[in-house]
């Protein structure tokens, strides 16, 4: 019986490189994987099938060889059998599923494990994420023992290598045809075990700890900005290197300003009087009060720009603006002598009304258009 084309098994072209190869090889191999398809009886040699096409085609000189002369050209440095040469299935098992049965995991050769790594979320008010400030927090951890100084054996004895894995924290098992490492059993891929544990850690080597660090937040940060603090993670396990904290800012919502980028926008109630005839306000800033000129004839929604009143930002930059957007105020409460002077306003306006509310006249004059096009 006649083989299938490698490239044709894994489903890529002849162009194809090592990490489609990989891929298409990982997808093949997870889908007729005999452990996954236990009443197939054809999956086991599709599996087997698709990991020697892996196998040749991860291999530049048996894939050049097989390019020019197909299976011919591969069938004898391959011993006939398919997994002969230059590695065997259990290499190849583990290079592409390592992550998913533990071919990667345990403590191997790389020493101690580092601790992980925080997330704290720093609650702060826009005045101290514009302007900085330093803030204290408490950050309950997973800290080294004192009493075992984090090797989680009583005082005065240590661990001892483990007899099942010989320390690599890592054995092979063996399934089926082939073969897949996993965390030993016996020291839960530590590669050491401890007889005789310390009493305060229980064995653990680490303890919970709520730790007070300062942080000092420097201006301009925004939400969603992170700070780094090295090393004031959770301890590592045996006495490996502890990970990092991540401080997150969020920045509470403020009554009066709202930002956006290195801008703040507020909005500023005017009176009818000094919308009609200008006047003179005071405003905030997160530097003080500062005075506004208004100008005669002022429409709610008109923005007025007060320069450098924002926000610096933290990455660098020119310093952003504040925006003042109008809204001008309808009087309420109005005593009958006040009402009487509207009135007589109102009356003085006489015929040249729409000419002194000209938004009120377009407007009126679009709907006038909008219903005469509906009869049409």
């Amino acid at each position: 019986m006649s083989k299938r084309d490698f490239y044709e098994i894994l489903g890529i072209s002849q162009t194809a490189n090592e990490k489609e190869i990989k891929k298409a090889y990982r997808r093949e191999a997870m889908k007729y994987h005999p452990d996954r398809n236990p009443d197939d009886p054809d999956a086991e040699s599709k599996f087997k099938e698709a990991s020697e096409a892996y196998e040749v085609l991860m291999d530049s000189q048996k894939r050049a060889a097989y390019d020019q002369y197909g299976h011919a050209g591969v069938d004898s440095s391959m011993g006939g059998g398919g997994f002969g040469g230059g590695g065997n299935f259990s290499d190849i098992f583990g290079d592409v599923f390592g992550d998913i049965f533990g071919g990667s995991g345990g403590r191997g050769q790389g020493g101690p494990q580092r601790g992980s790594d925080l997330r704290y979320t720093l609650d702060i008010s826009l005045e101290n994420a514009v302007k900085g400030n330093t803030v204290e927090i408490r950050v309950p951890s997973l800290s080294s023992c004192d009493t075992c100084d984090g090797s989680g054996a009583k005082k005065g004895s240590a661990p001892t290598t483990c007899g099942t894995c010989g320390g690599a924290g890592q054995v092979r098992m063996q399934q089926g045809f082939f073969q897949v490492q996993q965390a030993c059993p016996t020291c839960r891929g530590r590669g050491k075990t401890i007889s005789d544990p310390c009493v305060s850690c229980r064995g653990q080597g680490r303890v919970e700890k709520t730790k007070t660090l300062s942080v000092k937040v420097p201006p301009g940060v925004d939400t969603g900005d992170r700070i780094r603090l090295s090393g004031e993670g959770e301890a590592g396990p045996e006495g490996g290197p502890p990970g990092d904290l991540f401080v997150q800012m969020s920045v509470r919502q403020h009554p009066i300003f709202e930002r956006d980028g290195k801008n703040l926008y507020c909005e500023v109630p005017i009176t009818f009087v000094d919308a009609a005839l200008g006047g003179e306000l005071e405003v905030p800033t997160l530097d003080g009060r500062v005075k506004l000129k208004i100008p005669s004839e002022t429409q709610t929604g008109k923005l007025f720009r007060l320069r450098s009143k924002g926000v610096k930002p933290v990455r660098g930059g020119s310093v952003g603006d504040l925006l003042c957007r109008a809204v001008v105020e309808t009087p309420v409460k109005l005593n009958k002598e006040q009402k009487t002077l509207l009135e007589d306003f109102r009356k003085s306006l006489g015929g040249d009304g729409n000419s002194q509310s000209p938004r009120q006249t377009s407007w009126f004059e679009g709907v006038k258009s909008f219903f005469d096009d509906m009869k049409l």
